[in-house]
């Protein structure tokens, strides 16, 4: 017995082992060598992504690099994945400023927490192919939502508009822009302009460096030069509006209790799902990349590690990210260690560069984002899902237009409900009813219930078939078809080779239906009845009620139990 437990337990714990572990077996000098450099070129093109994330959420510039550099190490630590870079990603910007406008750093932090913990649920639950079930449609929504409203929040530092406190809802944001749109200010609008240029034109040169990175460099020294030895004004860098701390971050504790847990519940839901969509999205391009096939169940216990430990540092949520997992793949990263290693160079550039962040323009960083937002943006595939079907498109639109008017949280909510409700119809409409209507004496003649299977049908007997699964929308049309039978038949076959599952609704229906046919003296027999339905009607007690000798593996083991049937009571003439 013990040597049994000992087994199930070694079988369990190697469905959990990260990725990491198993790299090194067969490990090379060779190898090792190209994922350090991978490594250092992701460090370096995660520095600025890392700061305008951090910023762009509300948080100083210091926090998203601290988040980089801890959560990305957990993430390469734990995870599931060869190749995926953990860290802030794009996504995150809208509801991590959101929860920061409603209740502040300390309730981000408790959001984070939350989400952590749900993500290592669902991790342990093996539930992570779950996540995959996700409709498309949704993900295009909410992820054009997030890339448009990331786009509205870069236009005062793209433009230099000089405003007020700027309102959180979308009209709101795009009405003071136009009010204030005579603040705007030329130089800091060619800043802005002349990154966005750089970091879509750059890759043209060179795809090995990033962009980002050329538009950071070439900009600042640009900015700096013209604040030293001219008489442009107003452009304004991150050392005036944050103060970098380039030491180690100390430890923050939590003040949790069950009111503060049950209010801030739906933002840690909404993180914890939208970054286990990003993670496994993330995942699954990268192997199609390195034709590898990553754990999932492994990958969210290590987001789930990574965000339960960020807040206590100050961190903001972490996820996979696509641009730089495929940054570490095109530069030869095959292993966790690269990862790793973009974590140390990370940290690295904070404690002895951090400083030299605040010469860094704040239009820069706009432009950066406006590039990120632009690719997050999905509008070939948001344009693609809108000459598909109707249900797809409104799921689309719903999702879309509710993420940048309303809330992320409510704009999910939403679009899994509409999404629930189209798949139900369109089972409902997949699923059907079909009644054999020639049922003729047993002499030469043949009743040809299908295609494929000519059937010898006594008089008095009557079939229908269920195709598809028999849940409450179809259980319910087939009462709808009973009612229109003229004559009372002295047996009813239901054949239910076509039913995958019977729901609780199903279920009861047919319980009722049995019922029925017993208070008429009709004889209800199933055919072709599945172990899994069959388990279902057993537990249930319909098989009982039915009598299990009524329940046929096929149909013609049915007809012939209908025969024994009809000897034993005759059909009256």
């Amino acid at each position: 017995m013990n040597t049994t437990k000992q087994r199930a337990w070694q079988h369990a714990l190697e469905g959990f082992t990260p990725q990491l572990f198993k790299s090194f077996r067969g490990y090379t000098t060779e190898r090792l060598t190209k994922d350090i450099m991978a490594g250092v070129i992701v460090g370096i093109v995660a520095l600025p992504l890392a700061i305008a994330f951090g910023i762009a959420s509300g948080v100083s510039p210091e926090v998203g690099l601290t988040t980089a550099i801890i959560g990305g190490f957990i993430v390469s630590f734990l995870g599931g994945s060869s190749v995926q870079i953990g860290g802030p990603t794009g996504a995150f910007i809208v509801i991590v400023y959101g929860i920061i406008q409603q209740h502040g750093v300390e309730g981000l932090a408790i959001a984070t927490l939350i989400a952590g913990l749900i993500l290592i649920l669902v991790g342990v639950l093996r539930l992570g192919s779950v996540i995959r079930f996700i409709p498309y449609p949704i993900i295009v929504g909410f992820t054009s939502g997030i890339a448009v409203t990331i786009f509205s929040t870069q236009i005062k530092d793209l433009f230099g508009l000089t405003t007020e406190a700027l309102p959180g809802d979308f009209i709101g944001k795009w009405s003071v822009y136009f009010e204030s749109f005579g603040t705007f200010d030329w130089a800091t609008a060619l800043i802005g302009i002349a990154t966005v240029a750089l970091v879509f034109l750059f890759p043209k040169i060179s795809k090995k460096i990033p962009g980002s990175l050329i538009a950071i460099i070439v900009m600042t020294l640009v900015v700096y030069l013209l604040q030293r030895y001219t008489t442009v004004s107003g452009l304004e860098t991150i050392g005036d509006r944050f103060t970098f701390s380039s030491k180690l971050p100390e430890i923050h504790p939590l003040k949790l209790d069950f009111a503060t847990i049950q209010e801030l519940l739906p933002s840690g839901f909404t993180i914890a799902m939208l970054g286990a969509i990003e993670s496994l999205l993330s995942a699954s391009v990268a192997d199609g990349a390195i034709g590898e096939k990553h754990n999932s169940n492994v990958e969210l216990v290590a987001q789930g590690v990574a965000n339960v430990v960020v807040p206590f540092v100050g961190g903001i949520p972490v996820t996979g990210a696509i641009a730089r997992t495929m940054t570490n793949i095109k530069n030869g990263g095959r292993t966790p260690i690269a990862g790793l290693v973009h974590a140390v160079v990370l940290l690295l550039i904070m404690l002895f560069l951090g400083p030299l962040t605040a010469y860094i323009p704040m239009a820069c960083l706009a432009g950066i984002l406006v590039v990120v937002s632009y690719n997050m943006s999905e509008w070939k595939s948001f344009l693609a899902i809108l000459h598909g079907p109707k249900g797809d498109i409104v799921v689309l639109v719903v999702t879309f237009v509710l993420t940048v008017m309303l809330d992320l949280t409510i704009a999910i909510e939403i679009g899994m409900l509409l999404s629930m409700l189209l798949f139900m119809r369109r089972t409902y409409l997949a699923s059907d009813v079909v009644r054999h209507d020639r049922v003729v004496p047993l002499d030469n003649e043949v009743a040809q219930t299908s295609s494929e299977e000519p059937l010898e049908v006594p008089q008095g007997v009557e079939i229908f078939e269920i195709q598809g699964p028999f849940f409450f929308g179809i259980a319910n049309r087939f009462e709808e078809v009973t009612k229109f039978v003229a004559r009372k038949p002295k047996v009813r076959i239901l054949r239910m080779r076509r039913v995958p599952f019977v729901d609780a609704t199903g279920a009861h229906n047919l319980a009722i239906m049995a019922e029925k046919c017993r208070a008429a003296g009709i004889v209800l027999v199933l055919s072709g009845v599945r172990e899994e339905v069959r388990e279902t009607l057993e537990k249930s007690g319909i098989a009982a009620q039915i009598g299990e000798e009524n329940i046929c593996r096929d149909i013609h083991l049915a007809l012939q139990h209908t025969h024994t049937l009809l000897q034993a009571a005759p059909i009256a003439e």
